[in-house]
């Protein structure tokens, strides 16, 4: 039997999936999701977790089982974040797995996008297991990214940048640091370790020689971004990006082949910080997805204006936004919006 919903799972089956969410997070984001699994005994109690430690490596589901010994599963409740998987990869299937573990009843989260790997829940209700779905919204939550890669093929795009209220992103000498204050370079900060990885151009390495490391006050192993440099200019030997922790990747001018190879590497987010002539090239290829704009109170004049040509013509042919977030940071205002295509 298959379900759907909160309506037949206990308090001890939703207080697992909570925890199997945070198990999940322990796991690498690369080319598998993060996934987490709880198995529960008939009465409750917990008798084992796990999660997916990288590619290669057992499933959650196949991890927990292995903290058990042989018929101790019988009866159980396994509860994972992401429908088990029907396929043989680099490891054979969960389903199977927890068929032949005796489990009686698999509940799960997110389901399978994928062509080869989905069925799992089909699979073990045919066999008898009951199937029921918890929390689908906060299963695909955890792993939005991911399936966002499978969906598309690459990773989700942020284009980023700080610009004056007149639209300008630095003076007429090219000067920029700083135009925010404090508190908008910290949240820049937070949203370079929140992606895999980080893109600018030839250009603004040879004009502002960044570090694109995440740095937050407090935090001495915050997430880094691999830094990936967008165009055909060398980069100097001195130049600060080749001591960054993650090592540096160098990309051509074929945004979305790049894209793609960055996807097959396990990169799901990528975070455009600059500069103008990156940002407007990933605007114009219908690249961008989100944008997270930081507006200062302040004016500049001149031609440094933040963003290039985008392809825009006529009024007919604006790139309408969906304004997702609106938040004061210090003197500044934070904006966040999307395509309408990923509302």
């Amino acid at each position: 039997m298959a379900g759907n919903g909160t309506a037949g799972s206990s308090a001890a089956e939703r207080g697992a999936m909570a925890r199997a969410r945070e198990l999940a997070l322990l796991g690498p984001r690369g080319v598998n999701p993060q996934v987490g699994a709880v198995i529960l005994s008939p009465d409750g109690r917990v008798l084992a977790e796990g999660w997916h430690r990288g590619a290669g490596t057992p499933h959650a589901e196949v991890d927990a089982l292995s903290k058990l010994a042989p018929g101790e599963a019988r009866g159980a409740t396994a509860i994972v974040t992401l429908e088990p998987c029907n396929h043989t990869g680099r490891t054979g299937p969960c389903a199977v797995a927890l068929l032949e573990a005796g489990v009686a009843r698999v509940v799960h989260g997110a389901a399978d996008p994928g062509e080869a790997s989905s069925g799992g829940a089909a699979r073990l209700a045919a066999a008898g297991v009951e199937v029921d779905r918890l929390d689908e919204a906060e299963g695909e939550a955890l792993i939005a990214d991911w399936l966002f890669v499978q969906r598309t093929g690459r990773p989700r795009v942020t284009v980023k940048w700080a610009q004056s209220l007149d639209g300008r992103a630095a003076a007429a000498d090219g000067s920029s640091q700083w135009i925010t204050g404090a508190e908008a370079r910290a949240h820049v900060h937070r949203e370079r370790s929140a992606h895999d990885a980080i893109a600018v151009g030839t250009g603004t390495v040879l004009a502002d020689d960044p570090r694109l490391t995440a740095r937050i006050p407090g935090v001495d192993d915050a997430p880094q971004p691999l830094p990936v440099v967008f165009g055909e200019r060398e980069i100097p030997a001195s130049a600060a990006l080749r001591e960054h922790p993650r090592g540096l990747r160098t990309a051509g001018r074929d945004l979305e082949a790049e894209l793609r190879a960055l996807a097959a590497d396990g990169i799901q987010s990528l975070y455009v910080e600059g500069g103008p002539t990156l940002a407007s090239a990933f605007i114009r290829a219908d690249l961008a997805d989100r944008f997270t704009i930081y507006l200062a109170p302040t004016l500049l004049g001149g031609p440094r204006t933040a963003l290039d040509a985008i392809g825009v013509g006529t009024i007919d042919e604006q790139r309408r936004l969906a304004v997702t977030r609106l938040e004061q940071l210090g003197r500044d205002l934070l904006v966040e919006a999307t395509t309408e295509s990923e509302q």
